[in-house]
């Protein structure tokens, strides 16, 4: 089994049309949308969800108001000011716990000599199993201001490798996040390859250079593909003689193409319609070799 990580160093480089191209001239592969917290692979591949599951990260603290003595320990000794307090004294004040500042320490638990707080798990967002026109989706929706979205990465990226053992497809394409943070950390570890989409303007060579800084401390074999290469020309090659220079491979490049656009008005990935880039992504398809 291969898995293929579809990375860029910023947002909007064109990685999940990308990806979800990909997808469709597989024909055999399971799709796993690492993107959680701002997944948007299903608004091309229109999924059936065919399993929801309630993902859980972390704890969070909970005063019962009446078993709590207003004693006040747990607002002396929270450090990230989640305790809140209504009364004009201790002797007198109820407490609550504000849970988008709750870290879920556990010291306002530990502390507390009423044992009036509880410590919940803390529910984090869920994740999915779906039927696509080109395969089975693991997906995952990260909550509100959850954290963790490392450790539901991994949750995705567990069970898409279970379906593939299980149906056995001898790909998984893993549409990764953006950036280089601990989600991109969690997407790439234990992949046999990834491929960096990126974009010729100076951020896009920027953020090219700190993800291959990350794929090279994990030794892992790179790809670098640049998205609209003909806006600027001059700015692809230098970005291609640079990806080089860090030891990854150059492998194509895509034009300018406004009917990407539409074909995502259409949920469609580019390669379903007779857009100009399709013929690109085709051919990165082919010098990929998977």
């Amino acid at each position: 089994m291969k898995e293929l990580v579809v990375i860029s160093g910023k947002g909007g480089t064109g990685k999940t049309s990308v990806t979800a191209s990909f997808a469709a001239l597989s024909g055999r592969c399971v799709i796993a949308d690492c993107d959680v917290d701002a997944a948007d692979l299903h608004l091309i591949l229109a999924p059936r969800v065919l399993e929801r599951h309630a993902f859980h990260a972390g704890h969070e603290a909970f005063i019962r108001p009446e078993d709590c003595i207003g004693c006040g320990v747990c607002l002396a000794y929270c450090r990230f000011e989640a305790v809140r307090r209504n009364g004009q004294s201790a002797g007198e004040a109820q407490f609550i716990i504000d849970p988008i500042a709750c870290e879920g320490c556990g010291v306002c638990v530990r502390l507390c000599p009423a044992q009036a707080i509880d410590f919940p798990e803390r529910l984090c967002g869920e994740w999915m199993i779906s039927e696509t026109r080109h395969g089975p989706l693991v997906h995952a929706r990260l909550g509100i201001a959850a954290e963790n979205s490392g450790k539901l990465v991994s949750t995705v990226r567990q069970e898409a490798r279970r379906i593939a053992n299980e149906e056995n497809r001898s790909l998984i394409l893993v549409d990764g996040p953006p950036g280089i943070g601990c989600s991109v950390i969690a997407s790439l570890t234990g992949a046999a390859q990834a491929l960096v989409v990126t974009e010729p303007t100076v951020s896009g060579e920027h953020d090219l250079e700190r993800i291959l800084t990350l794929t090279r401390h994990f030794d892992m074999p790179a790809a670098v593909c640049v998205n609209k290469w003909d806006l600027n020309p001059t700015m692809t090659e230098r970005i291609e003689d640079k990806a080089r220079s860090w030891g990854a491979c150059t492998i194509g490049r895509i034009r300018y193409d406004t009917a990407v656009t539409q074909a995502q008005l259409q949920a469609k990935a580019v390669v379903e319609t007779d857009a100009p880039s399709a013929r690109d992504i085709r051919q990165l398809w082919k010098n990929l070799d998977v």
